[in-house]
């Protein structure tokens, strides 16, 4: 310990990004500037917590949809909705939360995040009919929306050594990964031991040990110039992303030439060219456009997307092949499910290693690939397909998905001035979202659409192109990991940052 402690706020090595540091003196009498390695790693770790349980809540309830269904009657599309209404509501705000930290403090946002995913946790458990449940998993996402981004920007203002920097990331990428593929596995234990409200309260203690652990040793943190609040850019976002959605789930009950599917998919595409319109014209945009200019960085955001959209529609179709085909347990489903997150937790660290010392393409590669060549494998899925064939596709699905989220997170990041890190990782973050909102409400819709009597017989047929769907999600995984990750590409990143910077300082970069 240091026997005197002075906390100030003051911008680090000129490149405008302020953060708050302890400067104190050692028992040898020499000065010490920012927190040390001990604290550094405590603070990811209490970052990491936030993104366990907010990982965990996009797959955890997979596994309890026909517990939820029989429980609440919902139909297959009150199923979408609970994951969707989630995790869209997430891909909505992630971007207004990010912007709100940086304007009114990190560690605040981070704590009342917190607090609003622990409400909004202990309401679903409660929750008495699908329409409250889907009401409350808004509530929690919300709460879940101020948690990533400004968890990933406290990382990176804390980790400012470039090689430590892609270290703690690739820990995160990491983290993201396994919340999400221990999802199945932990739900299926809850409820089969338990009931399917426990899969909701079991996230109010850790996100309360979270919130004192911040409140400790989190330090606050501000952007030196907060951007300025966008709602038009805010309620485009969410009319593109909500009527797009509404569209794909909707379309197999009511019909592609409905009016109302027919207006929410004219609605979608008006948004977003509006939304591309409006935010281009904006000093301070919601989506800073400019971003894109970067290939590793628009790379990232695709690769996100699809490799999000792929695990979606994967856990939703493999859920209920498990249980409404094979008639298995949701205990008994989830262990099913070993063989991803066994894959994902060996290999997510080893790829973050693989980043920070080799960089993306590798891990990338092998994720496009094991994505690929996962979906192909249950193309041939029937009523009795052999386990050992599940399980091995299971495993190269998982293989695929736990290299895949840390050269996704450090390829947004890296190149891009630490003001702006933390929007580039929030835009990323967003693809992850919209990606599983999109897998699951096209999975979801194509095998509505196939089934024309009971589920467990017409479940093997309508649900193949699912499968072919994810393995093309795979596909075009591995061609943006090639094309993204060569010199060409680190040289646009490299002059979208120049940019970034000099407009930033109003100094003119050269052309």
């Amino acid at each position: 310990m240091y026997p005197q402690l002075i906390g100030i706020n003051r911008p680090i090595g000129g490149i405008g990004c302020t953060v708050e540091i302890v400067v104190g003196l050692q028992a040898s009498g020499g000065p010490v500037t920012g927190p040390s390695r001990r604290r550094r790693l405590l603070i990811l770790s209490i970052c990491c917590m936030s993104l366990l349980i907010v990982g965990l809540d996009n797959t955890i309830v997979n596994v309890a949809l026909p517990a939820i269904g029989r429980d609440l009657h919902a139909e297959v599309s009150g199923m979408q909705w609970t994951i969707d209404a989630y995790v869209l509501t997430l891909a909505s705000f992630l971007l207004l939360s990010g912007s709100t930290a940086d304007r009114v403090g990190r560690r605040r946002v981070f704590q009342i995040g917190l607090v609003v995913f622990a409400a909004g946790s202990l309401l679903c458990g409660l929750a008495p009919s699908t329409g409250w449940l889907v009401a409350f998993r808004v509530l929690q996402a919300i709460g879940g929306s101020m948690l990533n981004p400004v968890a990933m920007s406290i990382i990176t203002n804390t980790f400012t050594e470039p090689r430590e920097r892609a270290r703690a990331i690739g820990v995160w990428g990491a983290v993201v990964g396994i919340s999400m593929a221990l999802g199945p596995v932990v739900g299926g234990a809850l409820v089969g031991s338990a009931d399917w409200r426990a899969i909701f309260w079991i996230n109010v203690p850790v996100a309360l040990a979270a919130l004192v652990l911040t409140a400790l040793f989190v330090p606050e943190s501000r952007a030196p110039r907060p951007r300025r609040v966008d709602p038009v850019g805010q309620l485009l976002v969410i009319v593109t992303l909500g009527s797009l959605t509404y569209g794909i789930i909707e379309a197999p009950g009511l019909g592609l030439r409905s009016p109302l599917i027919a207006g929410a998919f004219v609605l979608a595409a008006a948004a977003l060219a509006g939304l591309l319109a409006y935010e281009s014209r904006r000093r301070d945009p919601l989506i800073d456009l400019r971003f894109f200019r970067s290939v590793p960085f628009s790379g990232a955001s695709a690769i996100a997307l699809c490799v999000f959209a792929g695990f979606g529609g994967f856990l939703f179709l493999n859920t209920l092949y498990l249980q409404e085909v094979r008639g298995l347990s949701p205990l008994a489903a989830g262990l099913c499910t070993l063989p991803i997150a066994a894959m994902t937790v060996a290999f997510a660290p080893l790829s973050g290693r693989l980043v920070a010392d080799r960089g993306a393409r590798v891990p990338l590669v092998v994720a496009g690939l094991g994505i690929a060549a996962g979906g192909l494998m249950l193309t041939r899925l029937t009523t009795s397909t052999s386990l050992p064939w599940l399980l091995a596709g299971y495993a190269v699905f998982g293989l695929g998905f736990g290299m895949a989220n840390a050269p996704i997170t450090n390829t947004a990041v890296s190149g891009m001035p630490r003001t702006q890190a933390g929007v580039a990782a929030a835009i990323a973050s967003t693809g992850r979202q919209v990606g599983q909102s999109l897998g699951v409400a096209v999975a979801g819709s194509v095998l509505a659409s196939g089934v024309a009597g009971p589920l467990s017989a017409d479940f093997p047929r309508a649900s193949r192109a699912g499968w072919w769907i994810v393995a093309a999600y795979g596909a075009v995984v591995l061609v943006l990991g090639l094309l993204t990750t060569g010199r060409w590409a680190r040289d646009t990143a490299a002059r979208t940052a120049a940019r970034l910077t000099a407009d930033d300082t109003r100094t003119p970069v050269p052309r």
